[in-house]
């Protein structure tokens, strides 16, 4: 282990954390919030400088590799949680350091599960601050630092290898550095377009129903990072704005498909897009869970398509991982419900900022147990799993077996410790779910309408802990915690 090359990435990182600090100073000022304005620029400088002390000495071997890489990743995510809630704490927002903690994780690992009661009397300091957290853990927190402070492109393949959802993590261009940037120019257009779609509800005739410039920038820097913060206690809701749910509900599923495909259609390779096995399994759940959930509630909302917005909106909020809500599920039947959870686990593609297990898996797993089907029938067949025409490689069709596993041990472990904590057991049971899969919403006390403030103190470490291996897929926190020196 290169702890010394380590230390200097996280050095780094902590550095642009108090720099990045400095928009939400900007906000405090332009709405006069003299607490968050305090809170913000302490917490910045204080970062700014530890930071540069980190970083003084340069270290004479620079090379790290997959160990190293996962060990830098595991241990930003969790400084990030920690250092990130400290203006929450010092500004009065939440009071209670593991409940900062808590939201700050729910921040950046895009989940969206919220301990606050009342999200409106919370500066618009802290809001910002809420929403660009979901926008910077969206792409990835290490991805913004190799795109503003290119490192040497077997670092940045080692770095972007760890932090990447999905089963692999490859090149869009020769150089990684180079593919990084692509990436991040490609959710910053995504995340521009969306506020600036969103900005046009203010063309409607109901007060009501628009939304501010602060408003649209919020709502698409959550949805950027399918993470599902929003600046009202209903959520989206609140707006109750047909316009506002379709664009956000078109862009939930932009956001959940691999960014690969967006960098192929731009260089024209249409084909290789439309081919795309793994979106065409990802848009016929989309559809099909729609469509029975659509038919399922029309006798609540009076018309198949007025159901089919609330439907979409739900289905494309649970898939992408992205948490927000224009309506209580729980009052819906209990098919609607079981399909909603059940998209908990699928997420959204590989390559995208959807949580989850990742639809790649999901359909690898599928494949898989059909070709142990086709073996068991005829014990001499050859049959390999294929996607895209192209015969997979076994070891990430074990890998991909091992991670469920591991998965679904890890979850049924929290789900044990977390009853200690005295809740029902849907509350207790989608609370791991949901915080595993980085969704945000479950059932009963953490529905919609409801909220993580419930939970104790130690229960909202052990979730916040489930956030952050859920979202760097398990890996780099095992090796983080299990480093030994030589």
């Amino acid at each position: 282990m290169n702890y010394k090359m380590i230390g200097c990435l996280l050095g780094q990182i902590i550095r642009v954390l108090g720099l990045l600090m400095f928009l939400p100073v900007i906000v405090s000022l332009v709405y006069h919030e003299p607490e968050s304005l305090k809170a913000f620029l302490i917490t910045a400088a204080g970062l700014i400088l530890a930071g540069t002390l980190m970083t003084v000495k340069k270290p004479e071997k620079k090379d790290i590799y997959t160990r190293d890489g996962m060990a830098t990743v595991a241990a930003t995510w969790i400084l990030v949680s920690i250092l990130g809630a400290i203006p929450f704490t010092l500004a009065g927002a939440i009071p209670n350091f593991a409940d900062a903690v808590f939201e700050t994780a729910s921040g950046f690992t895009t989940t969206g599960a919220t301990i606050l009661n009342d999200i409106e009397s919370v500066s618009n300091a802290c809001l910002f601050w809420r929403s660009f957290s979901h926008f910077l853990g969206g792409m990835g927190v290490l991805i913004l630092i190799l795109a503003i402070l290119p490192q040497s492109d077997t670092r940045t393949m080692h770095l972007v290898r760890a932090e990447s959802p999905g089963p692999t993590a490859g090149k869009l261009t020769a150089k990684m550095s180079s593919s990084v940037r692509t990436l991040y120019g490609i959710y910053i257009g995504l995340t521009v377009l969306e506020m600036l779609l969103l900005l046009l509800s203010n063309f409607d005739p109901v007060p009501e129903h628009r939304m501010s410039f602060f408003e649209a920038l919020n709502t698409a820097l959550s949805t950027a990072g399918t993470g599902g913060f929003a600046l009202k206690n209903a959520s989206i809701a609140a707006y109750d704005s047909a316009y506002i749910d379709i664009i956000i509900t078109i862009f939930m599923l932009l956001f959940s498909v691999n960014f690969t495909l967006y960098y192929l259609l731009f260089t024209k390779k249409f084909s290789q897009v439309f081919k795309n096995e793994e979106l065409r399994f990802f848009l016929s759940i989309v559809l099909i869970s729609g469509i029975v959930i659509a038919a399922d509630i029309t006798k609540i909302y009076g018309s198949f398509f007025r159901a089919m917005r609330y439907s979409f909106f739900q289905v494309l909020t649970m898939i992408s991982t992205a948490g927000f809500a224009t309506a209580d599920f729980t009052d819906w039947s209990s098919l609607s419900q079981m399909i909603l959870i059940l998209l908990m686990f699928v997420g959204g593609c590989a390559g995208s900022t959807g949580g989850g297990l990742k639809v790649m898996r999901i359909l690898l797993l599928c494949k898989t147990a059909f070709r142990e089907i086709k073996c068991v029938l005829n014990p001499r067949a050859v049959v390999s799993v294929k996607c895209d025409g192209k015969a997979v490689d076994k070891e990430i069709v074990r890998s991909v077996s091992f991670y469920f596993v591991l998965f679904m041990l890890l979850a049924a472990v929290s789900m044990l410790l977390l009853s200690l904590d005295g809740h029902d057991v849907g509350t207790t049971a989608t609370a791991v779910i949901t915080c595993l899969n980085n969704v945000g919403p479950g059932l009963n006390e953490i529905s919609p309408s409801g909220n993580f403030a419930g939970f104790s103190s130690w229960a909202k470490i052990l979730l916040s802990m489930d956030m952050l291996l859920g979202r760097l897929e398990i890996y780099p926190l095992l090796v983080l915690f299990t480093i030994r020196k030589k």
